[in-house]
């Protein structure tokens, strides 16, 4: 199956006006060259973008290094204005650098000068609200190993995170906290850490759309959606290493804890690591393995969200990245083509 540009952008815009969201994880991939993207426009000095996002905003976080063979395009064009041609076709990108610095407001009115007043984005929640202790990986420098003291501090996430959102709020869809995997030294039981969630989103404005992605499988208990219920938090659906396949949560009882907001991110097949996808993957320019469990689940909760007529502000967001099957862009269009789709 090949990447059909223009049937994408008519099938994502009919999904966008009936409330269902579908993108990938982020977008600055050279290896959607000649599918999503068309070189001519990031050849040297091709054109100059006046609504570049802030380069020095971790670019290198959303972009992996990709062999110089995938295409003749100026790096530095492409990774500043690619965003634009992005937004011509789909009506939502999760965007990854948000975890690694929190964002300016500058950076983020960057980004929403880029896309159409109709485009939604996923921000996922700065690391240093959601991460429990520091991994020993040398990206964490002095702070390896160490418990972290702001660790879903609310008045941190109010100041850091939702303060520059503001201005961009009409392009805000939703906002995940991304829990890496917890373990026995960071709370001894899940209903200790379900505990400290609620009384953190006790402590925010509840007028925003959030979702958690949490990744203990065993902490996907009654407590647990409950807490998520009572605070109107949706919880994501995730593919991932170490959690039960999307089909499985959506299974669940009660696992839909937002009737008005759904969200799903399709990143790895589980049981796969991370490094085992990139090196297997890349440069992400074709599907090297097709997931049916994944692709289905995806399918289903398109349909689910295109069948709420009783809830007009419902909104689902779909978020797929190419660490699944090796490319994001034909995965989503193996979702729609399963659909009895109607424009």
């Amino acid at each position: 199956m090949a990447f059909d540009r223009e049937q994408m952008k008519t099938r994502a815009a009919a999904l966008a006006a009936r409330g269902v969201f579908v993108g990938t994880s982020s977008w600055k991939y050279e290896g959607w060259m000649n599918q999503l993207y068309t070189p001519a426009l990031y050849k040297k000095n091709a054109k100059v973008s006046k609504n570049s996002a802030d380069e020095g905003w971790f670019p290198q976080l959303q972009i992996e290094s990709q062999p110089k063979k995938t295409a003749k395009i100026d790096k530095d064009e492409f990774e500043r204005d690619c965003l634009n041609e992005y937004a011509e076709v789909f009506k939502t990108v999760s965007v990854d650098a948000t975890y690694y610095k929190f964002p300016s407001q500058s950076s983020l009115e960057a980004l929403a000068a880029q896309v159409p007043t109709d485009f939604q984005f996923g921000f996922k929640v700065t690391g240093e609200v959601t991460i429990k202790s520091f991994s020993r990986g040398k990206h964490h420098g002095s702070r390896a190993g160490d418990s972290n003291a702001s660790f879903l501090d609310a008045d941190l996430f109010r100041r850091g995170f939702l303060q520059p959102c503001e201005s961009i709020r009409n392009h805000v869809g939703i906002i995940m906290f991304e829990f890496s995997r917890f373990y026995s030294n960071n709370f001894k039981h899940s209903g200790d850490f379900v505990e400290v969630l609620d009384s953190f989103f006790n402590s925010i404005p509840n007028n925003w759309p959030y979702g958690i992605e949490l990744r203990n499988k065993d902490w996907l208990t009654p407590e647990y959606f409950a807490c998520l219920a009572r605070h109107g938090v949706a919880h994501v659906f995730n593919n991932w290493t170490h959690m039960p396949p999307v089909s499985e949560q959506m299974a669940l009882a009660n696992s839909r804890t937002n009737n008005a907001l759904v969200a799903a991110r399709f990143l790895l097949k589980p049981g796969r690591n991370y490094e085992d996808a990139v090196k297997s993957f890349r440069p992400y320019a074709r599907t090297q393995e097709v997931n049916a469990e994944a692709r289905q689940a995806g399918t289903k909760l398109i349909s689910e969200g295109l069948q709420t007529p009783n809830n007009p502000l419902r909104k689902t967001y779909i978020y797929v990245n190419n660490r699944l099957e090796g490319n994001a862009l034909l995965t989503i269009m193996a979702m729609m083509e399963a659909l009895e789709f109607v424009t």
